[in-house]
């Protein structure tokens, strides 16, 4: 068989979500690469997998000096199965440096998708998720942390955060400091684990509840994206008289607001507030005394 190079998901707290391919890949893998062997031994040893010796170490620190001497055992016809502590490896975990390398050789990359903390706060946001950004860590402090929060202020995507328990608190207050007070988070503790919790309110919120008390487990902040700005080239009295036209063609108010914005190219709560607001006729009674 040729060697290839296999990611695969681990679970992020719950060990029934470990998918039977990703059992079998650990099964048949010549080489393990894992961030933390000890925590990958406990994975093995809760799935009746024996180690064999297979264990190797890939981390942050490492990946760089490691990836040539890898990619040789792939190149010789290994399978090497590369896992990070939970989740899905490469994403703000090691990884990306030899998947790059493999690819640039030419070698098979596969995987075997899975538990993925990022995805999974995600979704239970309720926040948009046909478009988002994944930043990771934000950098702790320093002119690189401002550059940051400044650039996700005018981020129209959610945004998915990590962050430390221990810092938290502060990070909320940063966020709601330079996003403003009453954007909305999403607080994302513990997933799929025993005290799994799910957060809902603004980022001032947020910052008062979460800097008051004491932290622990993992932590995903799901951050919805800033509204667009106006587009002040195409006045109230445009969209009002686009709106008209299509109700009297049959569309409901909510049918007539998405028509608009898509066709007028506006944000579609801007259209939505003109269409449920006091018609024209009204808005004009009383402007003569």
């Amino acid at each position: 068989m040729s060697g290839r190079l296999i990611l695969v998901a681990t679970p992020i707290g719950n060990l029934g979500d470990m998918a039977p391919r990703a059992v079998a890949a650990l099964e048949e893998a010549d080489v393990i690469l894992c961030e933390d062997t000890r925590r990958t031994r406990i994975l093995l040893s809760a799935l009746e997998i024996p180690a064999k010796g297979r264990l190797s170490a890939l981390h942050a620190h490492n990946e760089d000096g490691r990836a040539d001497g890898i990619i040789d055992r792939v190149t010789t016809g290994a399978q090497v199965v590369l896992v990070s502590d939970a989740g899905m490896p490469g994403i703000s975990d090691p990884g990306q440096v030899l998947v790059a390398a493999a690819a640039s050789a030419g070698l098979e990359v596969t995987v075997v998708p899975g538990p993925s903390a990022t995805l999974g706060a995600l979704v239970v946001s309720g926040f948009a998720t046909d478009r988002f950004c994944m930043e990771g860590f934000l950098p702790r402090k320093g002119r690189d942390r401002t550059a940051t929060l400044d650039a996700l202020a005018s981020e129209e995507r959610t945004t998915i955060i990590f962050e430390s328990p221990r810092r938290l608190g502060a990070t909320l207050g940063d966020l709601a400091t330079t996003l403003g007070d009453d954007r909305q988070v999403v607080v994302v503790r513990e997933l799929t684990k025993i005290h799994e919790e799910v957060w809902r309110g603004t980022l001032l919120e947020a910052a008062t509840a979460w800097g008051a008390r004491e932290v622990r487990g993992e932590v995903v902040l799901v951050v919805d994206g800033a509204e667009p700005p106006l587009d002040v080239a195409i006045s109230d009295a445009e969209i009002t008289e686009q709106l008209e036209m299509a109700r009297q063609a049959g569309a409901s108010t909510r049918d007539a607001a998405a028509e608009v914005a898509t066709r007028l190219g506006v944000p579609r709560r801007r259209v939505y507030e003109l269409a449920t607001g006091p018609s024209p006729s009204s808005r004009g009674a009383g402007s003569h005394r």
